[in-house]
């Protein structure tokens, strides 16, 4: 059985908070609880030096568009698995999460003693995906179009997605405008783009909003 390591735990309700990290207490013993409220939060956590367990994200952080959030941590967090736990159960959202390489999508509304038994799975190397979905081609193509980029045009990419101008981006990310506009002239090239609308058009199956 393995023992210790952290679980970040990401989820802006904290009555929901409370009930996950009860759930992942009960699955991963020994664990120790980091909690964030936002995406900017939980990737500020991961520089922290610790061996990360598992990672528990809400889709419907304030500041996450579709799936960035999973995607941000993906980047700063290689190979520590990621399960979604949210209250949308739709079979897009579902497949989207397992192509961009999740580990698994929990719904909140599963009683506790199921979630921790999916954690355990999960930790133990499996998946954890409700049945009855299958991979969506729409979400495999948009991932393997930022494949390449790095973790800062990546980080502007999404910005971009949030409609912010170069100025505004700049700003949110502590660099300069010239350095954003570096970073777009190497994303447009990456992806195979020409200009913002085709760069946004083509990651929009990762960032679109979700449905209410």
């Amino acid at each position: 059985m393995k023992l210790g390591g952290h679980v970040l735990l990401a989820d802006d309700h904290p009555l929901s908070r409370e009930g996950l990290a009860m759930a992942a207490r009960m699955a991963l013993p020994g664990s120790a609880i980091v909690n964030a409220s936002t995406v900017a939060e939980a990737v500020a956590a991961t520089e922290a030096r610790y061996h990360w367990r598992m990672i528990l994200l809400d889709l419907q952080l304030p500041d996450a568009r579709g799936y960035s959030g999973l995607l941000a941590l993906q980047y700063r967090t290689p190979g520590t698995p990621i399960v979604i736990v949210t209250a949308y159960e739709d079979t897009m959202l579902i497949e989207a999460a397992r192509a961009l390489g999740a580990a698994g999508y929990v719904f909140k509304t599963t009683p506790l003693d199921t979630i921790a038994g999916r954690l355990r799975r999960v930790d133990a190397g499996e998946s954890a995906f409700p049945e009855g979905t299958t991979p969506s081609p729409l979400i495999a193509a948009a991932r393997s179009r930022i494949a390449s980029l790095s973790a800062a045009q990546r980080d502007v990419l999404m910005a971009l997605a949030d409609g912010r101008s170069n100025k505004q981006i700049a700003h949110a990310l502590d660099v300069t405008e010239a350095t954003v506009k570096a970073h777009m002239t190497a994303i447009f090239r990456k992806m195979g783009v020409t200009n913002r609308a085709q760069a946004l058009l083509a990651i929009q199956p990762l960032t679109g909003s979700l449905a209410a």
